[in-house]
């Protein structure tokens, strides 16, 4: 899942004492590597960060998801199909965000930018440096729009591989619209469900 989704899934209850640690760790996972890095972090940090890791093995062994970048592979995207089925599903919770979330999208995005400006100093330089750029851009708002995703696929490309196509990806969204969206109506509840189900389990342990 991509940055919408994660941060969503951080914590359903942002009055928590330790959202605010759930959400950092759900924002930085990708650019902590290795362990003495992750052993910098606080408790709650780390656990935020391992709550997005096994987010993210969910989601790249569910068949649905499976799916989708079999579709994708098929278009021709061939290793970037997981990243660009991130921000595809990520379009589709923004559009469908009030069926998730009674706070709107625009509201939540803006509370979300202030709670990680807060915190920006403890992140690794690299989520530093784009961090400015997502809040000034408001990524989280524009991924409603299929023009949105475009641009961020577009970035994505311009990091990647040579001929790694993502900056066409939004064509192929076009093309198959309904499938995507239908892939993702099916999976993210399950996804939920996980996640829900794993917060239950952390909180008897």
């Amino acid at each position: 899942m991509n940055f919408l989704a994660h941060l969503y899934l951080a914590g359903p209850d942002p009055a928590a004492p330790a959202y605010a640690d759930l959400v950092v760790g759900n924002f930085i996972a990708d650019a902590v590597a290795g362990r003495q890095r992750l052993a910098a972090y606080p408790p709650a940090v780390r656990e935020g960060i391992r709550r997005h890791r096994a987010i993210d093995t969910f989601t790249d062994a569910h068949p649905v998801v499976r799916q989708t970048t079999a579709r994708l592979r098929q278009a021709g995207y061939g290793k970037y199909a997981g990243v660009i089925a991130d921000m595809f599903f990520d379009h589709f919770l923004a559009r469908r965000f009030a069926s998730f979330s009674a706070e709107p999208l625009a509201d939540f995005a803006q509370r979300l930018y202030a709670l990680l400006l807060r915190r920006q100093a403890e992140f690794p330089a690299r989520v530093q440096h784009f961090l400015p750029y997502m809040v000034q851009h408001n990524w989280l708002l524009g991924y409603v729009e299929i023009e949105g995703i475009g641009r961020a696929l577009s970035g994505l490309s311009r990091r990647a591989s040579p001929g790694s196509g993502m900056e066409t990806a939004t064509q192929e969204l076009r093309r198959n619209y309904a499938a995507y969206e239908a892939d993702f109506r099916a999976f993210f509840p399950q996804l939920q469900a996980y996640v829900n189900e794993q917060l239950t389990i952390d909180n008897e342990q």
